[in-house]
């Protein structure tokens, strides 16, 4: 019984934990002990990062990017040559954004329906997917879309919202109402500015009312303007603007072909830049320099500082050689004269050059459609219409003669005949048809216009012995003989007009099987050529050797203070491509030939109707056998230079295709053109002797 006692009382001892020692405190000491290092470490981390690197991570939330912010200047403008301003440009009162950094669409959004309620844009150009994304920037509207739209599991933000934009375009209940529209064309501008770069909203027509609302609400549309943008205008008509050139517009923004190089030369994508001939050639004198602006921009995206560092400078000016008054005129007798041509008359062209400079005073053109009759006008078309301009080019074919040595100043007569070769005949114009043979020689072969004179020169040339009716086997270097003292003069080739898409010309086959048309080739009834080809190559002749490259622009100038056309910065000095090997009897020769045109005394001269010009001019007149569309036609043409005795101006002219028995159209226009030129450019007592040119002063002054 005791010892039963005994061993319940051991028991209930063990159960009451009475000589056992708990292991509870010491657990949850050591708990307490690592909690304590973790935030002791912790501590230390905060105030090792706060010692040593809070001055670094302070100036880094901090720090600020400083950024260039640009704007557009006026661009150049230009000239005539007496100061008459040709293409000014037109002032306008414009809405313009400066989208800042990191903005996001949501906020473009807000500023745009905002905007668009104080002004109205066109929305012409406004295409469906810029419809769309205007409409699924409101958040709630995407929300709505997609509630429509299944999407696979994990699809992303820019999934879902191109599942969105393809359903809402293949929705043809889709439709924005029409201030949805207007404020979706504002959208679209805004969106498709860079970070700190301005893009016009509306350029032009913004009415008195828009700025008044805009200008009171300003503070509410972050980064609109109210500023000026500037168009191409031209005050003394458009005649001139083919010449010229034109220029994008901010909505057509960079040449898509030359978007890289202009964006790496600091242009922006909407900037206007110079698409063609003069704005395009002289784009880098025009364009100006960019105003700029600093602008830092703090680490959370916000502009804090705003300074003006350059305040941009208007482009340089450009003063042509060009009389608007004179161009004017010219360009109104070319369409005159072309409106009275008919039948397949397919333009009228002339140029009026200064042949010891270059300069070109007046160059104009039109085209017209023998099917319906409509004239327009294209001056451009005397630097790359081609045309096969008949007997003017004799000149240069006598020269080229006379250099190769095959006639000299004392022995150059020749007997006109008609030539037989293979059993083809060809004749000059006055014994075509069984007309006496006749003696002639350098001069007077140019005074008559004699066709079997120049194909005997060519035949010479070519070292070929010509014997009637026998096979012509000369070589076909013929060719490149007459082109090449045909290129000394200018025609053939490039003249090196400062201006971009000049045509070099158009060159017959030189194959041997066309052989028979190197003698056409030296009559001008072969190979075509532009109407400054042939100004220059009359130039060439009246100056007395030099070849000279033509010029429109005069000097670069720059602005003054009130906007007027300022100092020359530089001039245009006369670019001479080469010199003409010809000794001075020689020239003589030609010139005499050229005077006798208008005022020598055989019957068969073919000037006379231009002897009533004064001062007296030299001339070569021109007849090309041509064809248009399976129908004869003859292209009439004339090269010029006055006066005589003292070359002042060249006037070159033709005018291709006219019916068959068209008479004197080419004289009549010259006439016409001539005294316009001494009304409106030069005055006749500028001159040594206005009255009257003589023969031998015209042989005398062979330096012009």
């Amino acid at each position: 019984m005791k010892n039963f006692y005994n061993r319940v009382s051991n028991r209930n001892q063990r159960s009451s934990g009475g000589p056992s020692k708990s292991q509870i405190p010491f657990r949850l000491n050591f708990l307490f002990f690592i909690v304590a290092l973790l935030f002791v470490a912790l501590i230390g981390q905060l105030a090792y990062l706060q010692v040593i690197y809070g001055t670094k991570f302070k100036a880094e939330v901090n720090q600020t990017d400083t950024t260039i912010e640009t704007t557009n200047v006026q661009r150049g403008m230009v000239y005539d040559s007496n100061g008459k301003v040709l293409v000014g440009n037109k002032a306008h009162q414009a809405i313009s954004y400066t989208k800042g950094v990191n903005v996001l669409s949501t906020d473009m959004y807000k500023i745009a329906n905002r905007l668009g309620t104080y002004l109205t844009v066109s929305t012409s150009s406004l295409t469906p997917r810029q419809s769309i994304d205007y409409y699924l920037t409101d958040v709630n509207r995407l929300k709505a879309v997609e509630s429509k739209l299944s999407f696979p599991k994990g699809a992303t933000a820019t999934q879902k919202y191109d599942k969105a934009l393809s359903y809402l375009q293949g929705d043809s209940s889709f439709k924005l109402t029409k201030s949805q529209k207007n404020a979706a064309e504002i959208f679209a501008k805004m969106s498709g500015a860079y970070a700190l770069s301005t893009t016009y909203i509306k350029d032009s027509g913004v009415s008195s009312q828009e700025i008044a609302e805009i200008g009171e609400h300003l503070s509410e549309m972050p980064g609109i303007k109210v500023g000026t943008s500037w168009s191409r205008n031209y005050p003394n008509g458009t005649s001139i603007q083919s010449i010229i050139g034109t220029v994008s517009s901010e909505k057509t923004g960079l040449p898509s072909d030359k978007v890289n190089e202009l964006l790496a030369q600091g242009y922006s994508r909407n900037d206007s830049v110079g698409q063609s001939y003069l704005e395009q050639e002289y784009e880098s004198v025009l364009r100006g320099t960019k105003a700029e602006k600093q602008v830092e921009v703090a680490g959370n995206n916000t502009v804090t500082k705003e300074v003006q560092k350059y305040g941009g400078q208007k482009g340089d000016n450009l003063q042509l050689t060009i009389n608007s008054t004179f161009q004017s005129k010219l360009q109104s007798l070319v369409k005159s004269a072309e409106s009275g041509a008919g039948g397949n008359s397919t333009g009228t062209y002339a140029v009026v050059m200064n042949p010891n400079t270059g300069a070109v005073i007046g160059m104009a053109g039109v085209d017209r459609n023998p099917s319906t009759g409509k004239v327009t006008e294209n001056a451009l078309g005397t630097i790359n219409s081609d045309i096969v301009m008949g007997s003017v080019v004799k000149g240069a074919m006598v020269s080229g003669a006379l250099m190769k040595g095959v006639i000299t100043p004392t022995n150059s007569t020749l007997t006109d005949m008609p030539i037989t070769v293979g059993g083809v005949k060809k004749a000059s114009w006055f014994n075509a048809n069984g007309g006496a043979n006749m003696a002639v020689n350098a001069a007077s072969a140019l005074e008559v216009s004699s066709n079997s004179y120049m194909m005997q020169l060519a035949m010479k040339e070519a070292g070929f012995k010509y014997s009637s009716g026998a096979a012509l086997t000369m070589s076909s270097k013929a060719f490149d003989i007459e082109r090449g003292y045909f290129n000394q003069f200018g025609l053939g080739v490039k003249t090196g007009i400062d201006l971009p898409g000049e045509s070099t010309g158009l060159k017959g086959s030189s194959s041997r099987a066309h052989i028979g048309n190197a003698l056409d080739l030296a009559y001008g009834n072969y190979d075509a050529y532009t109407v400054m080809q042939v100004a220059q190559y009359m130039s060439t002749v009246a100056n007395g050797g030099t070849r000279i490259a033509p010029h429109v622009v005069q000097s670069i100038r720059g602005t003054k203070s009130d906007g007027s056309l300022g100092a020359v910065k530089s001039t245009v000095t006369p670019k001479v491509l080469n010199t003409i090997g010809m000794t001075e009897s020689e020239k003589k020769l030609v010139k005499e030939g050229l005077y006798d045109v208008v005022h020598g005394t055989n019957t068969y001269k073919t000037g006379a109707e231009l002897a009533s010009i004064s001062p007296g001019i030299s001339a070569k007149t021109g007849t090309a056998q041509t064809y248009y569309k399976g129908n004869e036609t003859v292209t009439l043409s004339l090269a010029s230079y006055a006066p005589s005795n003292d070359p002042q101006v060249v006037v070159a002219l033709a005018m291709p295709n006219l019916g068959v028995g068209a008479e004197d159209n080419n004289m009549k226009l010259a006439k016409s053109i001539y005294a316009a030129y001494w009304k409106y450019v030069q005055s006749t007592s500028t001159l040594t002797n206005p009255t009257k040119a003589t023969k031998s002063g015209a042989a005398q002054n062979t330096n012009g």
